[in-house]
């Protein structure tokens, strides 16, 4: 995303809605809306567009918000100001330090909307749909808590299908072309844009279930 030379200012107009020591948080998020009847967080909100439309939609619901581009994050912070919406918050933040900024079953939902695919197998650990983030996001997730799943791209989502259940989540609500009968759900703006040109939109919901405990590899067992 082009970088913005307005960038402090514009932050600094919204600096209500961003947690600038979200680490200090962990435990207590519950306390910037108490309220609150669940704490939903979405990893890589982008330009906010599915942030503030889907708290419009659930204003009992606290929505926290991780972005670690600024340039993208500032257009999301001021569409929630514009909006009046008092139950989103934003971190700039990575997702693999959830566990520093979230207690165990701190978190009821995760969105990850559209995050970037890392073609090619020796960057399959940076997706965040891998296991090792799957295992982390089980720490912070409540016992029914629940991961929801979106992206344009057909690997990632074939891939990822198969992560799921490694890391002990049911998978549900599987679908390979979200919108086929019409608009299903809030958009993001990327994914307005591709739905737009035909390309068909993969979901999954994956909840939180027993952790199936994996066999021993036979060359551990001499």
């Amino acid at each position: 995303m082009r970088k913005k030379p307005n960038l402090e200012p514009r932050m600094a107009k919204c600096s209500n809605v961003l947690i600038g020591e979200p680490e200090a948080m962990r435990g207590r998020w519950q306390s910037l809306m108490p309220q609150a009847e669940a704490l939903y967080l979405e990893l890589g909100c982008g330009k906010g567009r599915f942030t503030a439309e889907t708290a419009a939609q659930h204003p009992h619901v606290l929505y926290i918000a991780v972005e670690r581009v600024p340039d993208a994050m500032v257009i999301a912070m001021e569409r929630v100001c514009a909006m009046g919406l008092t139950n989103v918050y934003f971190i700039d933040g990575d997702a693999a330090r959830l566990t520093e900024l979230f207690a165990p079953s701190e978190v009821d939902r995760i969105y990850i909307n559209f995050c970037d695919p890392w073609p090619g197998n020796r960057h399959a650990k940076r997706r965040l749909t891998h296991t090792d983030f799957l295992m982390r996001y089980r720490q912070v997730l409540s016992r029914k808590g629940a991961i929801h799943f979106k992206t344009d791209n057909k690997d990632l989502f074939e891939w990822s299908l198969f992560q799921f259940p490694k890391a002990g989540f049911i998978l549900t609500e599987v679908t390979r072309n979200l919108h086929a009968d019409g608009i299903c759900g809030v958009m993001t703006d990327y994914e307005e844009k591709f739905h737009s040109m035909g390309t068909p939109i993969n979901r999954c919901v994956g909840t939180v279930g027993p952790l199936l405990k994996l066999p021993k590899p036979s060359y551990l067992e001499h």
